[in-house]
């Protein structure tokens, strides 16, 4: 029953009179601690999880509310009185074993204190009761976002999205490729490199046996049309920048005007490797006549 459970205890803090003095604060601290322990997730081998989860936020949610929390402390202070009266009584039973008499006053007026105490016990459990049920009708279609937030946490568990980057998000993407057997390029480097246009956001380096190649996502769509198509990087190995998705036009041709379609976007498969390897060539034999024409 709802009422014979002590829901200080089931937080794991203590009852009674050093309870009543607990703050709210104090309170919430140890739910969030003893809901990290008790979470189903955390005890998938354990078929009573469940239920002692949903125990733990009923006594918490008690405890946090103002109205439950006095009555569940005159519930406690009746079954304290109670039990001292008991054992009181049966001090006196003792002491009182010779005279008879004596006994059955003291009976009669024991049976009066625990019927009074009972009526006034099954009162203030009758109104903790509608508070609980007020209180889980209040809650049953919300969630616990505080422990999940803490356990995502302490997992380093993030929210992901199955969904990929927008076509927006593509438009900020500039795939850079370079030869291997010239200079290497690391991710600071191009992203030093690349920082000349704007805000680089991230650089991903893709591990090839006879090529080089990288994505990097700028912070804006202009920084990345200012680096794109650019000669870049140590003149022995320039690096070939193309977007991974050309920008999409804002204005419309006229009428009758033909529409000619940009070369790399018709490029894909083995048609593009080509465009590639052939603006590469063209970048070294650059590189080289400028060397040879610096020579003394």
């Amino acid at each position: 029953m709802d009422e014979d459970i002590d829901h200080y205890v089931i937080l794991g803090l203590p009852s009674g009179e050093e309870g009543f003095k607990l703050s709210e604060k104090e309170i919430t601290k140890a739910y969030r601690l003893k809901a990290l322990e008790l979470h189903p997730d955390k005890r998938p081998d354990d078929p009573n999880a469940p239920a002692n989860f949903q125990k733990l936020q009923t006594s918490y949610q008690v405890l946090k509310d103002e109205k439950a929390r006095k009555l569940f402390h005159d519930l406690l202070r009746v079954k304290q009185q109670k039990l001292q009266r008991q054992s009181q009584q049966d001090s006196k039973r003792r002491r009182m074993m010779s005279d008879l008499e004596e006994r059955e006053r003291s009976a009669f007026a024991a049976n009066d204190a625990s019927a009074k105490a009972t009526s006034e016990e099954e009162s203030i459990a009758r109104k903790l009761k509608e508070e609980i049920s007020r209180i889980r009708a209040m809650h049953a279609n919300k969630s616990t976002p505080t422990v999940t937030a803490t356990m995502k946490k302490q997992n380093g568990v993030g929210e992901t999205s199955n969904t990929g980057p927008s076509a927006a998000e593509k438009e900020k993407m500039l795939k850079v490729s370079w030869e291997k057997g010239g200079l290497d390029y690391s991710a600071q480097r191009l992203r030093e490199l690349f920082e000349t246009f704007g805000e680089v956001k991230d650089v991903v380096i893709r591990s090839q046996k006879k090529k080089g190649s990288a994505l990097v996502v700028m912070a804006t769509k202009e920084a990345a049309m200012a680096a794109t198509g650019t000669m870049c990087g140590d003149i022995s190995n320039p690096l070939l920048v193309v977007p991974l998705q050309p920008a999409v036009a804002t204005s419309f041709p006229m009428a009758r005007e033909p529409v000619v379609p940009q070369r790399n976007e018709e490029l894909v498969g083995a048609g593009y490797q080509a465009f590639e390897d052939s603006v590469l060539q063209k970048l070294q034999k650059a590189a080289e006549r400028q060397k040879q024409g610096n020579k003394p």
